[in-house]
């Protein structure tokens, strides 16, 4: 089943934990350490049920309020869906994942979990494309010089055809954050609550990744 699918087919308790994952393989490039969204994380295992509670929700929002003030990231309206950025591929990825984090929504309705979560999965995936040191051709292609814009991967690399399952056209790294995300869907599906604990821990391997690339990358740049 495509990335598109599963999303169409998630729950609330889906749509949250596939939002909040994709944001928390991202958060090292907004400042954020390893703890700092563990309290949506538990937020979202609540009571066991995974159901949405006014508790809950109130839980929900009061922390993404606490995380955006300690990132220093503000709200973004809905339907804005500008990245902003400097032009380099580390500022475009930068400006993405703060807004990953701005448009969470306050509180978990299905519709703003709905959004969020497409606004999160596309978001990584072009993150993990634009950090990617095989995005160029030729030599040089690792350099950050060299790497695509965001407008020429969008050209050359739509990520709507990678979540949809319509091309294999796609790298190493960006492939194994597509697989990431399937499987942080596929896990809540079928277990419910008791399965963000296997979703945490895929995320725990994806945020290391990302920050090793950024590391990698930012020597390259020394």
């Amino acid at each position: 089943m495509s990335l598109v699918e599963l999303l169409a087919r998630a729950d609330e308790l889906g749509l949250a934990a596939g939002g909040l994952a994709c944001l928390d393989r991202c958060v090292p490039l907004v400042g954020g350490d390893d703890e700092i969204l563990r309290p949506l994380w538990a937020s979202l295992a609540g009571d066991g049920s995974g159901a949405p509670s006014e508790e809950g929700d109130r839980d929900w929002g009061e922390c993404v309020e606490q995380v955006r003030a300690k990132l220093y990231v503000a709200g973004v309206a809905e339907g804005d869906a500008s990245a902003g950025g400097d032009g380099s591929a580390e500022g475009e990825a930068v400006a993405l994942a703060h807004r990953m984090l701005g448009a969470a929504p306050a509180e978990r309705t299905a519709a703003g979990l709905r959004a969020w979560s497409d606004t999160c999965s596309v978001a990584a995936l072009r993150i993990h494309r634009l950090l990617d040191g095989s995005a160029g051709a030729g030599p040089g292609a690792g350099d950050a010089a060299s790497a695509p814009s965001g407008a020429e991967i969008d050209a050359a690399f739509p990520v709507d055809a990678w979540r949809e399952d319509r091309t294999p056209d796609m790298s190493p790294l960006v492939a194994a954050e597509l697989r990431r995300q399937i499987s942080v869907l596929e896990l809540v599906a079928a277990h419910g609550p008791a399965g963000l604990r296997q979703a945490r821990e895929l995320t725990t391997e994806g945020r290391r990744v990302l920050r090793a690339v950024v590391s990698r990358r930012a020597r390259g740049r020394a």
